[in-house]
Parts: C-alpha cells; sequence; structure tokens
C-alpha cells in the first residue's frame, strides 16, 4: 500500500467543510436581510393603506392597516396616530421588525 492512498478523500472532505462553514452563515445573512426587508415593505404599505383611509376613521383605518399587514404575512404591533399621520409598527415570522410613518400628501414633514 502506497503512502498517500485515500488522501483525496480527506482533501474533498476538507473542502467540503469548508464550503459549508462558508455557506451556511451566508445563508442565514441572507435570510435575515431578506426577512428584514420584507418587514419594511410591509410596514410602509400598512402605514399607506391606514393614512389613505384616514377620513374614515382611526379604527377603519388601522383595520386596514391590519389587512394589508395579514396579508404580506407579518403581524402588526401597533398602530396609532400623531396628528394626521398613521405609525405603523409590524414583525415577520423570522423577528424582523420595523416601522412606518404615512400622512397626507401635500404636508411638509
Amino acid at each position: 500500500m502506497r503512502a498517500d492512498e485515500g488522501v483525496a478523500t480527506v482533501w474533498t472532505a476538507l473542502a467540503v467543510a469548508a464550503l459549508v462553514a462558508v455557506a451556511v452563515p451566508g445563508y442565514w445573512l441572507g435570510a435575515a436581510v431578506i426577512a428584514r426587508h420584507r418587514a419594511e415593505a410591509a410596514a410602509d404599505l400598512a402605514a399607506l393603506a391606514a393614512a389613505s383611509h384616514a377620513t374614515d376613521g382611526p379604527t377603519r383605518a388601522c383595520a386596514l392597516a391590519r389587512e394589508v399587514a395579514d396579508h404580506m404575512s407579518v403581524t402588526l404591533l401597533s398602530c396609532r396616530w400623531q396628528r394626521l399621520d398613521a405609525l405603523v409598527e409590524v414583525r415577520a415570522s423570522a423577528g424582523a421588525a420595523a416601522h412606518a410613518r404615512a400622512g397626507p400628501a401635500g404636508r411638509s414633514p
């Protein structure tokens, strides 16, 4: 038997371990970024939905914000009003949270 028999198996196993060691954290980082973006988009849309129905009253407007959040598979944590602005906070299933503010058009912040 030669001294270098089976060395290719060892090198292949090391290469696979190195690839897995890089791929798994990369996967989790990508999943966290996607969850954050999804939460931000849902918060933006929920706040816009609430603000666009502000004349219907805060209860109806927040119900529409909740409906948008449900359709985007996030949880509406809060929907409140500050003067004429709707303030919405949501949480995605992966734990990412986001908040958004929307108000009437034509008014400076």
